[in-house]
This record gives structure tokens, sequence and C-alpha cells, in this order.
């Protein structure tokens, strides 16, 4: 009941401050694959994106020709190397840095910074990054910080992936409309900081993605807890790989979901984060 009523409420403030025109969708509506298969990322492939998951709630993209993107970009979980795009969101210092390495061209903040509502829509060479604004909890007032996250969507490889970061509302007809088609969609399972587990399940029904590959999750029993819920709705593969190509042709006819290991042990330490 009470992710309904905020949900309605979000959906009275994002008509008056989300998108119009401004955020409208870029994808196109899915056709699932005649024969579905996901392709080991050895197999290297001029249509495919390559996906590696780092640990937490950071993701490396690399389209291809070659531009990286790393989501929620922190000091704890640090990508292997610079990449070209680095989106951030704020809910608490695990999901941004205050200094980014000087060499990633375009650092894109998920927040509002004073601005007004985050607004991305960037294209470099095979890549479009775009984002829907949505709200977060405010730790300190126990209130509601309005556009305090950001979905972003990843146009690649012909695929939509979406990153939601630290979503914490259901979505309404404006968000999902803003999204667009979703083929990937990477859903934060924790069920504790960001939506629950239940909620999430429902966002994954509102979306209805091909493909769903879990992530911030504290260790292999909350990942299991999430699986359970789900109660064989949909078909579960592993992969013990922290690598993965994505491509048109390798989604699965209908909705599945992917675990594959983190670089970085999901065991979340809250270790001192690096100064480099």
């Amino acid at each position: 009941m009470l992710s309904r009523v905020a949900s309605l409420l979000v959906s009275f403030l994002f008509c008056l401050t989300g998108p119009a025109g401004a955020w409208a969708a870029g994808c196109q509506p899915n056709i699932a694959a005649a024969t579905p298969a996901l392709l080991p990322a050895a197999w290297n492939t001029a249509a495919a994106a390559q996906l590696t998951y780092i640990g937490h709630a950071s993701v490396l993209l690399q389209s291809p020709q070659g531009v990286s993107i790393v989501t929620d970009l922190n000091d704890y979980f640090p990508p292997p190397f610079p990449p070209d795009i680095a989106t951030m969101n704020h809910f608490h210092d695990t999901h941004y840095t205050d200094h980014p390495d000087p060499r990633i061209k375009y650092v894109l903040r998920g927040w509002d910074t004073g601005e007004g509502p985050a607004h991305w829509d960037l294209t470099v060479k095979d890549v479009r990054v775009r984002n829907v604004p949505t709200n977060v909890r405010n730790w300190m007032t126990g209130g509601t910080e309005f556009n305090g996250n950001s979905i972003f969507v990843f146009e690649v490889a012909d695929l939509c992936i979406a990153h939601l970061s630290h979503l914490q509302h259901t979505l309404t007809p404006e968000h999902l409309a803003a999204l667009g088609q979703i083929d990937v969609l990477l859903p934060m399972i924790d069920g504790a900081y960001s939506l629950s587990q239940n909620d999430v399940i429902e966002v994954i029904d509102q979306i209805k993605p091909r493909l769903i590959i879990p992530i911030h999750y504290f260790g292999p029993d909350q990942l299991e807890r999430f699986i359970a819920r789900l109660n064989g709705r949909f078909p579960v593969r592993r992969n013990s790989d922290a690598h993965v190509l994505l491509s048109r042709a390798s989604l699965p006819r209908d909705t599945e979901v992917l675990v594959i290991s983190p670089l970085r042990s999901e065991t979340f330490r809250f270790a001192q984060p690096s100064q480099n």
C-alpha cells in the first residue's frame, strides 16, 4: 500500500518536473530472437556489447566501437581502467566519488546538483546514454529527496540496457514511457537500501525486460532469497565468469535471470577508499 501511495505521489511530481519531450524514449519495441543463446565473452563479435560486473552497483560496458562506461563509479569498487563515460548516483558514497579520475571524459551525475533534475542525453560513437530521474529517501530528514536518483539507459549494440541504481519506488506510466522498451535490466536486489525484493519484482513486471542481471547484494544469501522470491517464474542461468557478451541475437525469447560473478567480492566491507 505504501509503495502504491508513493508511486501516485511520484506520478504527480513527475508530471510537474519530469520529461515531456526532453526524456523521450529512444528504445524501440523488443523483438525476441528466434534462437536465443548467450554468447560467451571470449567470442568476439562486432555486434555485441561486453558487460563486466565489477561489484556492488558498478558494471563496465564496452561497445562494439570500444566506448567504455562504468555505472555508479565509486572509490570502493574501482574499474580496471578509466572509462570514457561514468555515471553516478549519490544515495551514499558507494555509488559516487567526489574525485573521479580526470581521464574520464564524461562524468554524469544522476541527481539534482542545485540546477534542477539531472538531464543527460549523450552520444559517443555507437553509444547513447540518457537518464530518467527518480526519487530517494533522505536519510537525514526521513523525507523524500525528489530527483535524487537516475535510472541510466544505455543504448548500445542495438540493445537498451537500464541500470536502476538506487530506485526506491515503483514506476509510474510516465517513467515507463520515458524508459522505452528495456532489453537488459540491472536491478539492485539487496532489499534494504533500495527497494524491497518484492517491489523489485514488481518493477521487473512493469519494465518487462528480456534479461535480468541482479546486482548490489551483500553475499550469496541475499541473492538466493531474491531468486526464491521469483518462485520459478523465470529461468535462472548462472555464469561463474564476470563477463558476458550481449547482443540482439543473444536475447532470450522469454524473460530470464542471468547471475554473473563480480570481479570484486560482494561480501561488502567499508574499507578506506582509494584517494588516487
